[in-house]
């Protein structure tokens, strides 16, 4: 699965990328380790909106939810059972780009994952990318705040990813920039599934070791 993410481009060069404005530059910030569990806001465009680029929660709360505690286990959303799930069923044509430059993962190398290494992983020349996800609005029958969020897709890992995420062989769905309006503009989700892949580099962290090959 996917939990930890990088966004560290400026403000200009996303807008640039993605040919779409920041809506609120005051709660723009690059950030080196974006922690999926700290629930942080970051940046993604949706369908609704692609020529506005949004900072929405990551970990998706249903509209239905009675509370936000369900965002712990809606970080990420298996592509292949995802039409299916409960918490995200109702928001499959709410399709969003989850901008990003790279994830980390960790390779066990222990049965028990006592003992790991880091991996930064992410496209040629540490591009700007963009993760496959959906959104939802949640309204808080306590404090009426509306709360925007997202969870992102994940699917079999390449063999690239296999080998680093070695115990779930799990990798987030980084689309190809070609397939971004594609999925924006409702492309058959399964289209999306393994072995649906992007070109990856991968590189150890805190090491002098050079990149895995691209798969």
């Amino acid at each position: 699965m996917c939990f930890h993410t990088i966004q560290n481009k400026l403000s200009k060069q996303i807008e640039k990328r993605f040919k779409a404005k920041i809506s609120e530059k005051t709660s723009f910030a690059t950030q080196e380790h974006f922690n999926g569990f700290a629930f942080p806001k970051t940046p993604i465009i949706t369908n609704n909106h692609p020529e506005i680029i949004e900072h929405y929660n990551w970990g998706l709360i249903p509209s239905w939810a009675k509370n936000d505690q369900i965002k712990a286990m809606t970080l990420n959303a298996r592509i292949e059972t995802v039409e299916d799930k409960h918490s995200f069923r109702d928001v499959i044509h709410q399709r969003c780009l989850i901008i990003a430059t790279g994830f980390y993962e960790w390779q066990w190398l222990d049965a028990k994952g006592n003992n790991k290494m880091k991996y930064q992983i992410g496209i040629k020349n540490d591009a700007l990318c963009a993760f496959a996800g959906l959104y939802s609005h949640w309204t808080d029958t306590n404090t009426g705040e509306i709360r925007n969020t997202y969870t992102m897709l994940t699917t079999v890992a390449n063999p690239l990813m296999a080998e680093i995420h070695n115990h779930k062989k799990r990798m987030p769905i980084i689309l190809n920039p070609e397939d971004e309006n594609r999925w924006l503009d409702q492309t058959p989700i399964q289209e999306f599934a393994f072995p649906y892949t992007v070109d990856l580099v991968a590189r150890k962290i805190d090491t002098d070791f050079p990149p895995l090959l691209l798969f």
